[in-house]
């Protein structure tokens, strides 16, 4: 099923069955995507609940405010506002809890969300997303910011090609870089640098969070993700009592696209932990 909102934030729900108890799967892209980029994990996780004794959570994907199909931020962009939009989302399809998965900036939500509504966070995976920088990587990324509000998305998206994806995948597949091209060229000028803002501003606010995150958290990322890198990912598992650390070899930022395979066989051993189900 895939409509929207009355706030007109576009979703897509697939429903698996009846006996869900009102959870779900949920992912959350990144800056610049839409729900698209989950293709590959939405395939696999519809597959895995549908041929479980019982399903027992529906699937969700959906795309954040000034992304894809859903309608602009209707307050300056925040996590809060992010998070907010998600609980919307939920009580709109009567889902009481999930396990919910976040990809950068998606990540950074996905904490503000275990922050803000915990009883509805099952468990949550915080997949190539930022924490503390140092100042030379804080104004690297505010100077794209920058970039972004004088040029347009047009003025990064090239130099993100290249730190998202390994060289070789970057040859071996210039469809998915198109494909990503447009996506990210796709977004409104006026709104994607207020966004991208969150992205810089955003961590001061997870970085030893005063509300502990207490659900069970995978963090995860790749060995050449360096926006994103594994230390970064150490530092945010370490703020997460219940949570276990995977960096993936020789993949950089966009592995869930470049690597699926590699990336849902972490991710289902990770919700089979949490659920203390079989999944396959």
């Amino acid at each position: 099923m895939t409509t929207f909102t009355p706030d007109g934030t576009y979703y897509h729900l697939h429903n698996t069955g009846d006996d869900n108890d009102g959870k779900a799967l949920i992912l959350i892209h990144g800056l610049g995507l839409n729900h698209a980029m989950w293709r590959h994990q939405t395939e696999a996780l519809v597959e895995m609940v549908s041929h479980s004794a019982k399903p027992s959570y529906h699937v969700l994907s959906y795309d954040l405010y000034g992304h894809g199909k859903s309608a602009p931020p209707p307050q300056v962009p925040s996590l809060t506002l992010f998070s907010r939009q998600l609980k919307t989302l939920m009580q709109h399809l009567k889902l009481t809890r999930g396990i919910i998965m976040g990809f950068s900036l998606g990540g950074m939500i996905v904490r503000r969300f275990a922050m803000d509504y915990p009883d509805m966070a099952e468990a949550i995976a915080i997949l190539h997303s930022p924490h503390d920088r140092d100042q030379a990587a804080h104004d690297n990324i505010q100077q794209r910011v920058y970039q972004a509000k004088a040029n347009g998305p047009d003025a990064t998206v090239e130099d993100a090609l290249i730190r998202w994806f390994t060289d070789a995948f970057r040859t071996k597949r210039p469809d998915i870089m198109d494909e990503v091209r447009q996506w990210v060229k796709a977004n409104d000028r006026d709104i994607y640098p207020s966004i991208y803002q969150v992205l810089v501003d955003g961590v001061k606010e997870l970085v030893n969070p005063e509300t502990p995150i207490t659900c069970p958290a995978l963090v995860m990322t790749g060995d050449e993700d360096f926006g994103n890198n594994p230390d970064m990912s150490a530092a945010i598992a370490k703020d997460i009592p219940a949570s276990e650390l995977h960096i993936l070899k020789g993949l950089r930022h966009m592995a869930m696209l470049e690597d699926p395979e590699t990336c849902n066989a972490v991710l289902i051993r990770f919700i089979n932990s949490v659920t203390n189900t079989a999944f396959s």
